[in-house]
């Protein structure tokens, strides 16, 4: 129990960065620590208790994501999102406010590449891991992500970053 509660909170946001769904997310953060203590004897402490969940907890979101959304990692096809119009933050926070929508507002591969890359810190060797993929499909994909983040940040959200 006091596992669950050092690491929960924590946990729930990896997964929701990558589901992009609340509900969707409180499952994955549930499989993953169910997961995680049936293979408690497999951990071995090369790495921190922390990094070894957090991996199963990123393992079990894409897996999800590939059950239910059916994503395939390279598939440049683009499902738009309509950005809501009123983003309601105060300006000290208004910036990430807008980035995270617009994150939000990316296919599901990119998504999850931006996330795993910049907001968890992976590498792009560990990403191969994950993401079952090439070096050079790993780094073709967050390339693209970010060239399809810089994209909607710079047509839906560039008046409020100017401002700010």
């Amino acid at each position: 129990m006091l596992v669950y509660k050092l690491y929960a909170k924590a946990m729930y946001h990896v997964a929701l960065r990558i589901t992009g769904d609340i509900d969707d997310a409180e499952d994955v953060m549930q499989e993953a620590f169910i997961k995680a203590f049936d293979k408690l004897d497999t951990y071995k402490a090369t790495a921190s208790f922390g990094a070894w969940l957090k991996r199963i907890v990123v393992n079990e979101a894409l897996s999800w994501l590939r059950k239910h959304k059916k994503t395939t990692c390279l598939d440049d096809t683009e499902n738009p999102i309509e950005p809501e119009p009123d983003i309601e933050v105060d300006e000290k926070n208004m910036k990430i406010e807008v980035l995270l929508k617009a994150i939000d507002q990316l296919k599901d591969n990119y998504r999850v590449a931006i996330n795993l890359y910049y907001i968890e810190g992976y590498d792009y060797d560990e990403m191969m891991q994950i993401l079952n993929l090439s070096y050079a499909n790993v780094r073709t994909l967050v390339s693209r992500a970010k060239q399809k983040l810089k994209s909607i940040l710079e047509t839906q959200y560039n008046d409020i970053i100017k401002e700010t």
